[in-house]
């Protein structure tokens, strides 16, 4: 068993679900002390609060020999957090999008040394990963990918007009919030030689986001769309990939890949907060093995770059 000490930066829905992931899921193999930083004062959800062994509200008082830093707070504070925290450890986990649009461009040369995992839990479903392991991607003609789910039912409990996906101004806006899809793509097919994009505001959700973003990139051998949006009242999401002898359909809203010529279906026993808790078990790896990282920072860059219709 492995002992670490770690620190979430900023105490949200995804930091909340880590944080209970880890006692829950993981504790067999990673004994962690989990500290927090929090600009709120206000008091924690008890279910949370018992995991928490110190909560700090000025850096000053932050230690400096955390084996993982978690960055989970608002997308436009990344970047500043990142630096804030470069003395706290060697090793980062930061929830996806990396860093707010306007910070895109920023250096991130000091991280160079240090180990900084940007989330991509899609990429540790059974959906993807069969994908990634069982099929010849070099045969594939066409892609065609979709998300489409309905914002307001994104946490019922919450007005989501107040949500960080509502507000550009804290890093909203569909094409960066479902920037999921564009991640697994290129971890299947890599990077496109060039993109189309049209991102819009057309429904009547009350944000002054993007609420759809459609995307055409090319390949060498293949075409692929993309299709984003918040207002989809059938939660859909799916990739179909089109060989020569083939319609696969990659359904990881059910968890399942449909072989449409050959009438096959295989179902996954999977929940999302499985491959939320596989992507927990690859980051601790990750820092306490030899093993490669798989979306370190220039690559979460580049991604969302192509997220935002450039290469």
């Amino acid at each position: 068993m492995f002992d670490l000490k770690i620190c979430f930066v900023g105490i949200g829905s995804i930091a909340k679900r880590h944080i209970s992931n880890i006692k829950n899921y993981l504790a067999d193999d990673f004994n962690c002390q989990i500290d927090a930083y929090r600009s709120s004062n206000s008091p924690l959800d008890k279910d949370i609060a018992k995991y928490i062994s110190n909560e700090y509200h000025s850096y000053d008082e932050v230690p400096k020999d955390y084996d993982a830093i978690f960055i989970t707070n608002p997308t436009k504070l990344h970047y500043e957090t990142l630096k804030l925290f470069k003395d706290n450890s060697e090793n980062f986990f930061i929830e996806k999008p990396i860093v707010y649009s306007d910070d895109l461009d920023k250096n991130f040369d000091e991280f160079n040394s240090k180990t900084c995992y940007v989330a991509c839990p899609l990429r540790h479903g059974s959906v993807i990963q069969y994908l990634k392991e069982n099929l010849d991607l070099n045969q594939v003609n066409g892609v065609r990918s979709i998300c489409s789910t309905y914002l307001p039912e994104w946490h019922p409990d919450e007005d989501y007009r107040k949500s960080y996906s509502a507000k550009k101004e804290l890093g909203g806006g569909v094409s960066i919030d479902l920037i999921h899809e564009w991640d697994y793509l290129t971890y299947l097919f890599g990077m496109p030689h060039s993109v189309d994009a049209i991102l819009d505001k057309v429904s009547t959700l009350e944000i002054d986001t993007e609420d759809i973003a459609v995307y055409i990139a090319k390949y060498d051998n293949l075409l692929l769309e993309l299709h984003l949006d918040y207002f989809g009242r059938f939660p859909i999401r799916e990739l179909m990939i089109f060989k020569e002898d083939e319609t696969i359909i990659g359904d990881i809203y059910n968890n399942q890949i449909v072989f449409k010529n050959e009438n096959k279906v295989i179902d996954f026993n999977e929940q999302r907060n499985d491959y939320q808790v596989e992507e927990l078990k690859y980051f601790f790896k990750l820092i306490t093995e030899e093993i490669d990282n798989i979306n370190d920072i220039q690559n979460a860059l580049n991604v969302m770059k192509l997220a935002g219709g450039e290469l």
